[in-house]
């Protein structure tokens, strides 16, 4: 994630929230409908678009734009939901206390990895192009990324659910991807590689969250 390019940050941003997708099915069931939800799609445009606006902004100063940053996101996503999801089959079995600890580390994480890259970031632009409503008050929303640094434009897929004033984003797909699924597949690898130990996960959160950034060329 350290070296992916600028829009796939973007977008994985809206996961993290970065933190943790709750009782989503990972297998994706076929899309039953394709009636669009115009407040979903307002949802998505309002919101996302604002992460992006937050990037860019070189008017706001460094501790400015990280509380504003912090802001944006939790009006995007359902950071509670995304960090048990993220969690995969640990999620059952982790201390309140290995919960509490997890859900600071990847918060800390996530957010740092993108706020050390808001350089990468200048003036994107983002359209919805259409949603499909898997069932009321579950809602894929399409939209295209384009402008700023990116050379062609970019398809990218919102999950959200909810409904009226309380959509929140769950889940992204980049290039064919669900991200929040991504996550889970790698946090639970290296929580099974350690012999289901999750603290081994949260302290590599925690040093990943510290590491330096590379100068860019």
């Amino acid at each position: 994630m350290m070296n992916a390019q600028p829009t796939r940050r973007l977008v994985q941003l809206a996961l993290v929230a970065a933190l943790g997708l709750g009782a989503l099915s990972q297998a994706r069931p076929a899309l039953a409908q394709a009636a669009r939800d115009p407040q979903a799609e307002q949802f998505v445009q309002t919101k996302a678009q604002r992460v992006i606006a937050v990037l860019a902004d070189s008017k706001q100063s460094v501790a400015q734009k990280k509380a504003t940053f912090h802001q944006a996101i939790d009006e995007l996503a359902d950071v509670p939901r995304i960090t048990n999801f993220v969690l995969g089959k640990y999620a059952r079995t982790v201390t309140p206390d290995q919960r509490q600890r997890f859900a600071s580390a990847f918060r800390v994480y996530a957010e740092n990895v993108y706020q050390n890259r808001i350089d990468d970031y200048h003036g994107e632009t983002l359209r919805v192009t259409g949603s499909t409503v898997r069932k009321p008050g579950d809602v894929i929303v399409n939209t295209v990324i384009s402008g700023g640094q990116v050379g062609q434009p970019v398809a990218v897929s919102w999950r959200v659910l909810g409904g009226g004033a309380s959509w929140k984003v769950v889940d992204v797909q980049f290039k064919g991807v669900w991200l929040a699924i991504t996550q889970q597949q790698d946090f639970v690898s290296t929580i099974d590689n350690a012999g289901g130990n999750v603290n081994v996960l949260i302290s590599q959160l925690q040093r990943d969250a510290q590491r330096p950034v590379v100068a860019r060329q």
